[in-house]
């Protein structure tokens, strides 16, 4: 069943085609069933190759299908093909798993938006795209995946374009993902340029080729391209501001493609990291300064998806955090079990907005667990599960994180500890805000509608992730060996270059009861401060409400000088300079031609008096020179 595996990405694909010539004609619900089912389908299909590979032997879990050869160039060959190993099965997995789900929730979410077929064609091909990222066996091709996910967030961010302000979060999006993307492109040049080669395994098998020193390199050029699409600093602005999209694509972005590409491509490239300590060690102190920075950030945002949008820059910093200190098995475990519960948290606020016709000002919500009991409950679940709630699976994600953190540095420890109350308390914060207290928004709703729970439709997929965020907890438990199960699927990928450290069960009790610590106290100062409370300015001081300044910072000391550099090469350099020298040609060569023109008369005595003139002229210059 491994021959089959082309399948996994063709089926979101032959739903982009279909969709993209009929989707119109197809219309509304069906375009979008047809788009959730290839999904599923793909993931149907995931879990028949899962269980394929899993019936080998693991030191045989490695298959590769070529398909064609893209191009070749003197030495450069590109074939396009999948990798299916266990690291890229299993995001295929979630990937396909959480985008069906996502796809079903916006049947409903999307029902009477004009451009319905259209938003499932976008979301079809950004499917295609991130599971061409993962199951690429091929750097290049991975790049191409690489920038089809991010022309499809362009697509969907940017979706309701008549809106000034999703039009210009979609091309924000585009520009800092562009940034981080030359690092990407520059690596690829250098890979190839000491390895002869693009494909992975060729490339693996060739480190020994490359000096430390160009292996730092490589690696940080390739971080820069996953700091850009996984937003960690300095580029983490643009998700914020692609809250501007449908909350299914704030969903998909954040918990299914896009910025979990970023920790994939760490994780895929272990050896690399491995081989190079001080490349990796940035990742890490990159990651966890970002995990706190977006923490506190988180604490003062009044938007309900804006809360969630930097809780995700904040959980993607732990997983670079724990791909920089080795643990690339804890990285992968976060990224799933973030998947369920980032999925829910958005499809459960999108429940929200979708009920308060649009409204995601969190000052203008409350007591709405009474109107939406079961909105109220998953977005509980998820919160719990983000907060490190055991036995949600956050917490034994989260706690494999730190474990390993301690034993590279007890700081990267320590601030990610300080991460963690602040996760458990800015998302306490938002349910009190969201689902407690007294209704704000009585009177704002237009005909006096209470705001209720959604359709079927839209309630199945928070059930079903609500469910996922709690089992996902058995995918690697620490009780036993035979029950470490991702640990041991993942090791013929990432074995050879995984950091193993060896706690006493005393220093694992201690570091679970911690982690344990950090989640109640997060959730009992949200419980203090924000039960009974709406405003606390002293809390929610301007300085986080604005992000640290940095976006404001980049408009100040980059965008306006830039613009201002525009202004002068566009009204000095270009229309005095460049135009002036074209014009001025232009009017040299016009003026001589009107002066040479007046000796075009059109009479023949004139041309005759010329003529002999000429001999004149010529003859006394030959007399005068014989003469001589």
């Amino acid at each position: 069943m491994l021959h089959f595996a082309y399948l996994i990405p063709l089926l979101p694909l032959a739903g982009f085609a279909l969709l993209s010539l009929a989707g119109k004609r197809i219309g509304n619900p069906v375009a979008g069933w047809i788009a959730t089912l290839v999904v599923a389908a793909a993931f149907a299909m995931s879990v028949v190759v899962l269980v394929s590979l899993f019936a080998h032997a693991p030191e045989q879990r490695l298959f590769t299908q070529h398909w064609f050869t893209w191009f070749r160039v003197d030495r450069l060959s590109v074939d396009v093909g999948l990798r299916i190993d266990p690291l890229s099965v299993t995001m295929a997995l979630f990937v396909t798993g959480v985008s069906a789900l996502i796809h079903l929730y916006s049947i409903g979410y999307m029902e009477h938006d004009e451009d319905f077929a259209k938003f499932f064609c976008y979301l079809n091909l950004f499917v295609f795209s991130m599971l061409m990222l993962v199951l690429s066996s091929n750097l290049l091709v991975t790049f191409f995946g690489w920038e089809g996910v991010g022309v499809c967030s362009y697509l969907l961010i940017a979706f309701w374009f008549h809106r000034p302000s999703a039009a210009s979060a979609g091309k924000k999006a585009m520009i800092y993902n562009r940034i981080g993307d030359a690092g990407f492109l520059v690596a690829l040049f250098l890979i190839f340029e000491r390895t002869g080669s693009l494909d992975y395994s060729t490339v693996f098998a060739r480190l020994g080729r490359i000096s430390p020193t160009d292996l730092v390199a490589i690696a940080l050029l390739l971080f820069l391209g996953a700091v850009g699409k996984s937003a960690q600093i300095p580029l983490f602005p643009w998700l914020a501001d692609a809250m501007e999209g449908p909350t299914p694509v704030s969903a998909l972005i954040h918990a299914a493609t896009m910025v979990t590409a970023g920790v994939y491509l760490m994780c895929r490239i272990n050896p690399i990291l491995h081989a190079a300590p001080d490349a990796a060690h940035v990742v890490a102190w990159v990651g966890v300064v970002t995990a706190f920075v977006a923490a506190t950030i988180g604490c003062a945002q009044t938007d309900i998806k804006k809360v969630l949008a930097y809780s995700t820059v904040s959980q993607l910093g732990y997983m670079f955090l724990a791909a920089g200190t080795g643990a690339y098995v804890a990285a992968i475990f976060l990224m799933l079990a973030h998947a369920f519960y980032k999925a829910l948290l958005f499809l459960s606020a999108g429940s929200v907005v979708h009920a308060m016709d649009g409204e995601q000002d969190l000052k203008r919500m409350g007591a709405l667990r009474a109107f939406m009991p079961v909105t109220a409950v998953t977005f509980f679940v998820g919160w719990l599960s983000i907060a490190g709630v055991p036995p949600f699976s956050g917490f034994w994600a989260k706690s494999d994180v730190l474990e390993n953190a301690w034993a590279v540095s007890p700081a990267l420890w320590a601030i990610g500890a300080v991460t963690a109350v602040l996760t458990a308390y800015y998302m306490g914060r938002e349910f009190f805000l969201v689902f407690m207290g007294d209704p704000r928004w009585q009177g704002a709703r237009p005909g006096g509608e209470e705001p209720r729970d959604p359709g079927w439709v839209m309630r199945v997929p928070l059930i079903v992730l609500a469910a996922c965020s709690f089992l996902g907890l058995f995918i690697d438990l620490p009780f036993h060996p035979t029950w470490t199960f991702l640990e041991r699927w993942l090791q013929p990928v990432v074995g050879a270059s995984l950091a193993v450290h060896h706690y006493g069960l005393a220093e694992l009790w201690g570091f679970g009861l911690a982690d344990v610590a950090f989640a109640v106290l997060g959730i009992a100062m949200a419980a203090a401060v924000w039960r009974a409370a709406v405003n606390r300015p002293r809390l929610e001081p301007r300085f986080l409400f604005m992000a640290w300044f940095i976006d404001w910072s980049y408009g100040r000391f980059v965008a306006r000088p830039g613009a201002l550099v525009s202004s002068f090469a566009s009204s000095v350099v270009e229309a005095r300079v460049i135009d002036g020298a074209v014009e001025g040609a232009a009017r040299l060569v016009r003026g001589g031609g009107e002066r040479l023109r007046r000796v075009q008369t059109g009479y023949v005595r004139t041309y005759a008096a010329v003529f002999v003139g000429g001999i004149v002229i010529l003859v006394a210059y030959l007399v005068t020179r014989a003469g001589s």
